[in-house]
């Protein structure tokens, strides 16, 4: 995909964020919920295992959010949005484990809204609500 990457870029002008950068950036924002580029900016200044996966150095200067929101969004836009996922999910090592028959969800993460004290018993023939 390299190739495609490198169309993105323009020949001359202000550097912009590479678009590989940008989309591991938004895995992590999605991955670990944070709730904006902003916030997400601000935990890549101290975060290492942030920085590391979209690579940036230890030294390196973190983005300003509102230029990476404004590159974010024009990297959506084009078509490469659309190719990165069908990549993955192409690969040699990804395809076998993908199923039309069924799928699984991880639970440990999703916050409860019920608790013990919340249910009420039902009737045999009374229906869902």
């Amino acid at each position: 995909m390299d190739a495609e990457f490198d169309r993105l870029f323009a020949r001359e002008g202000r550097p912009s964020i590479a678009p590989e950068r940008l989309l591991r950036a938004s895995l992590i924002q999605m991955l670990f919920s944070v709730r904006s580029e902003r916030q997400l900016m601000e935990q890549m200044q101290y975060n290492l295992l942030f920085r590391w996966f979209v690579g940036l150095g230890i030294d390196d200067a973190v983005w300003v959010p509102t230029v990476f929101s404004k590159n974010r969004d024009r990297l959506v836009t084009t078509d490469i949005a659309r190719k990165v996922p069908a990549a993955i999910l192409a690969h040699a090592q990804v395809a076998p484990l993908l199923s039309d028959k069924h799928f699984s969800v991880d639970g440990t993460l999703i916050k409860a809204w019920a608790s013990m004290q919340s249910f009420q018993p039902r009737s045999e023939g009374s229906p869902p609500d």
